[in-house]
């Protein structure tokens, strides 16, 4: 349990991200701007960047996105977007499809 505790609340310098990942600080840098919505560490008062061990994992599904799937920045935004974002919000996308399909022309409107 306190093992939980600690991984939960374990905070990772860049250094330590880039070390660990193989990635370079300037990389990491970039992917923030690039990926904003998924990437963007905690910063300390002194505005040095913080990553949490799910920012470790959002870095390397982005590099295994790009190094092994080899897709676009675009491509790996949308796959980040199907990875991360919680059920209830994709739940809610389908339903709101699904709706949209089945208020279609009804078979007795004529055709």
């Amino acid at each position: 349990m306190e093992d939980t505790y600690f991984t939960q609340n374990l905070m990772l310098t860049i250094d330590q991200i880039s070390q660990i990942t193989g990635i370079r600080k300037s990389t990491l840098r970039y992917w923030e701007k690039s990926f904003d919505d998924f990437l963007k560490p905690a910063r300390t008062h002194s505005n040095r960047r913080k990553y949490t061990i799910e920012d470790l994992d959002r870095v390397k599904a982005i590099q295994r996105l790009l190094e092994q799937e080899h897709l676009t920045s675009l491509g790996v935004r949308m796959r980040l977007q199907e990875i991360f974002s919680s059920p209830k919000e994709g739940d809610r996308g389908r339903k709101a499809k699904s709706k949209s399909v089945q208020k279609g022309p009804s078979p007795s409107a004529g055709g």
